[in-house]
């Protein structure tokens, strides 16, 4: 399916960690990754490295005094999904339009699903 979609919109996202291209291609670059963005789709493992690499580089990036609003890791998780640029404007206080608004609902209440299920493994 996600074959099929990226053929209709090549610049889709793609893999388990729903990476962007451009945002693949920074990392790959910054970190000297041997993967092709295509690998995502197929190789969970190298997708979610590029992800954590993803993550760490926006972390440097975010100031470390925000809008209280947000916790830091909302607004790593809005900067994966919309970019370094909105991440810093929603930090200091740029209230976010409905498709962030709507990733965020969605990230809060699927981390605390997320958290459950981890506290099963242990």
């Amino acid at each position: 399916m996600e074959r099929l979609w990226q053929w209709w919109k090549p610049a889709a996202s793609s893999g388990v960690a729903n990476m962007h291209r451009a945002a693949f291609e920074q990392v790959r670059r910054t970190h000297g990754l041997s993967g092709r963005w295509q690998d995502l789709r197929d190789d969970p493992a190298f997708a979610i490295h590029a992800a954590a690499r993803h993550l760490k580089d926006l972390d440097g990036r975010l100031p470390e005094r925000h809008v209280r609003r947000y916790t830091r890791d909302e607004l790593l998780a809005l900067g994966h999904n919309a970019g370094e640029r909105t991440m810093r404007a929603f930090a200091r206080g740029v209230p976010p339009g409905p498709m962030a608004r709507s990733y965020l609902r969605r990230f809060r209440a699927g981390r605390w699903r997320a958290a459950e299920a981890l506290a099963g493994w242990r």
